[in-house]
């Protein structure tokens, strides 16, 4: 695997970890509908809760897979700003379903409990911003790994993920060319450059390798659909197949069901052509 240009790894913070599990229920920090959309249940599969070892202690995370022998397709799920909450968790329960291994890990463990989180602004002040770009390859390098052992198939692994997620899932793509597809759901193209995070998904996306899926829409304030073109225009310019999906009349987060963003025929839409993406790609 190779390291995105401009990354520096950072040491780990000497004060530890500060969340030893995982979010119960959603997440306190943004407004949601009155119950959440979807509910995938655990019958028929495997999944549950995790400890993953890295360097200074251990992120929680969450597996599901179906029952069996395995090795199965993995997919590394990644979560918004938000943790890795139910939501998140039943996105893990519905790749089962479809035949992955899915597991997620929460990145943000080190720098605060982001359960209590109450505020997005906060959460990027006090989290996001905070992350290092190369502890997060880092850590989902681990996370592949954790999968590859417990009956997932390496030869057969994909990255998603949603909102700041979306960005994580274009780096890490950009970051281990051996993937062999990835799905970015209305990820951040262009970021501020700091030293931990130097480089935005526009600066890196000549050197994508993994042929990957964003999913956008087109009445999302936050991102700039030129920007998400001009990103894919770079990476198909070294020959790396990109497809950009812009759905006109939704905005951000149109995936998370517990949020008043969700677009139910635009969240099942984008999953039918994320799994068809990881199949016709050899994630399946």
């Amino acid at each position: 695997m190779t390291d995105v240009d401009g990354l520096t790894r950072f040491p780990l913070a000497r004060r530890g970890f500060f969340m030893t599990s995982l979010i119960s229920g959603l997440t306190l920090a943004t407004s949601r509908v009155e119950a959440q959309a979807i509910h995938t249940d655990s019958a028929g599969l495997e999944a549950g809760e995790f400890q993953l070892a890295v360097p200074g202690g251990a992120l929680p995370g969450y597996f599901a897979r179906p029952a069996g022998a395995g090795p199965f397709p993995i997919v590394l799920v990644n979560e918004e700003i938000f943790g890795v909450h139910e939501y998140i968790k039943d996105t893990c329960r519905r790749f089962a379903r479809a035949g992955y291994l899915a597991v997620a890990v929460e990145v943000y463990a080190r720098l605060g409990d982001i359960s209590k989180a109450t505020d997005a602004s906060a959460i990027f002040r006090d989290f996001v911003n905070k992350a290092p770009d190369a502890t997060l390859m880092a850590d989902l390098d681990a996370l592949l790994a954790w999968a590859a052992a417990n009956k997932g198939d390496a030869n057969r692994a994909a990255v998603t993920g949603f909102c700041r997620g979306g960005r994580t899932t274009w780096m890490y793509a950009i970051h281990n060319p051996k993937l062999k597809a990835a799905v970015a759901w209305y990820g951040q193209i262009v970021t501020p450059s700091t030293d931990i995070q130097p480089k935005s998904v526009l600066d890196s996306a000549g050197e994508l390798k993994v042929p990957l899926l964003g999913l956008y829409g087109g009445k999302d304030g936050s991102i700039k659909v030129d920007d998400v073109q001009a990103a894919a225009a770079k990476a198909r310019a070294g020959g790396t197949a990109v497809e950009i999906v812009v759905y006109p009349e939704v905005g951000h987060a149109f995936h998370a069901d517990y949020r008043p963003s969700y677009n139910a025929d635009a969240a099942a839409d984008g999953f039918k052509r994320a799994l068809a993406w990881f199949k016709a790609h050899g994630a399946a």
